[in-house]
């Protein structure tokens, strides 16, 4: 009697015992398949946070991102490391703004040994030229150079062309605020932005055929959003008296943005960060305030801000607030993303603007 209750409660004993191993083993097997599917995202780097916002947008969950110049930094003046070169080296797609921006690029890449794909997230767009002096473009309009999208595909270009074919053009060298040359801060004009979506989408589609629906769906979306932003801004500064319409900023980063709502940007500072202010440029810029009656100054997150303090010192104009150019805020910050950035600024601008009646 006493034997066969013994064996029983062996028995049982190893059947629970056998299940409660069975079931790790099942837990086991899940995280491991939900570990090889995290890493089976495809590695995407980005030059700078701008641009790693929208390779997320339209890559989703099937893409890892990382920037190269993180939020708060300045990809001007940005010196790639032995580290950054083998980050350039795991990815699959690396994606870099182009127009000069990067000049630095060239040789990272070069020093990596990268065979993958490279974007060149400007490709395509007509950019806007510099001008003498580099800080006037109160000559530009919304609208002058608006695409029509019925001739672009926005969700995708369907060429087979290797992104790699871009380089040269791309990595030429860095552009220093010569008159003529390309200013490359398109991002700014939310409607030149979206051949950005569509060259990282193509990008994407290349490298990963299998999530090329995922990622047109992804691009459709995001474009949708962008379309929304970019009416409610033109719709905000419209409103606006175009003779008021006129801000200081620290460098000529925003002249896609004065193009597109029509505003007329100044600034001490050419389109680069690497060239430093003469007194010459100061003086001419406190001149311009006192003579229009400008009313609206504003610091940039990337910029030294002393030379917008010795302008507000020198014109007793107060700076309205700080804008987000070249960089994204940290995460959680007001401008952590594309979106947010761009409405961030539209609505720092339009305040200003408003209150300076």
């Amino acid at each position: 009697m006493t034997t066969n209750r013994s064996a029983k409660l062996a028995s049982g004993f190893t059947l629970a015992a056998m299940l409660a191993w069975l079931s790790v083993m099942a837990a086991t097997q899940l995280a491991t398949a939900t570990g090889s599917k995290a890493a089976a995202k495809m590695p995407v780097l980005a030059t700078f946070s701008i641009l790693a916002d929208l390779a997320r947008n339209v890559g989703g969950d099937r893409v890892e991102v990382v920037s190269l110049v993180q939020p708060g930094g300045d990809a001007h003046v940005f010196q790639p490391t032995p580290g950054d070169a083998a980050k350039v080296r795991s990815a699959k797609v690396v994606i870099e703004n182009g127009l000069g921006l990067e000049g630095w690029m060239g040789r990272l890449v070069e020093a990596s040994g990268y065979k993958g794909e490279i974007v060149v997230a400007s490709e395509g767009v007509k950019p806007l030229s510099i001008r003498e002096g580099g800080h006037d473009h109160g000559g530009h309009h919304h609208g002058e150079h608006k695409h029509e999208h019925g001739d672009h595909d926005h969700e995708g270009h369907d060429h087979d062309g290797d992104a790699k074919g871009h380089e040269a053009r791309s990595h030429a060298g860095h552009h220093h605020g010569r008159a003529g040359e390309a200013d490359p801060h398109v991002w700014h004009d939310l409607d030149k932005a979206r051949d950005y979506v569509s060259n990282i989408t193509r990008g994407f589609c290349n490298a990963d055929k299998a999530g090329c629906p995922e990622y047109k769906a992804n691009a459709a979306a995001y474009l949708e959003k962008m379309q929304a932003l970019d009416d409610e801004l033109t719709k905000q500064f419209a409103e606006i008296p175009e003779a008021q319409r006129k801000i200081i900023t620290s460098h000529d980063a925003f002249g896609y943005l004065a193009n597109r709502y029509h505003i007329e940007i100044h600034a001490p500072e050419g389109v680069t960060t690497e060239t430093e202010a003469s007194a010459k440029d100061i003086a001419a810029i406190i001149g311009q305030i006192r003579r229009e009656r400008i009313k609206a100054l504003f610091v940039e997150n990337i910029s030294d801000p002393r030379v917008i303090e010795q302008i507000a010192r020198e014109t007793g104009l107060k700076p309205a607030g700080e804008l987000y150019s070249d960089s994204l805020s940290a995460s959680g910050g007001v401008a952590d993303s594309y979106l947010k950035m761009m409405r961030y600024n539209a609505t720092q601008i339009i305040d200003a603007l408003k209150g300076a009646d």
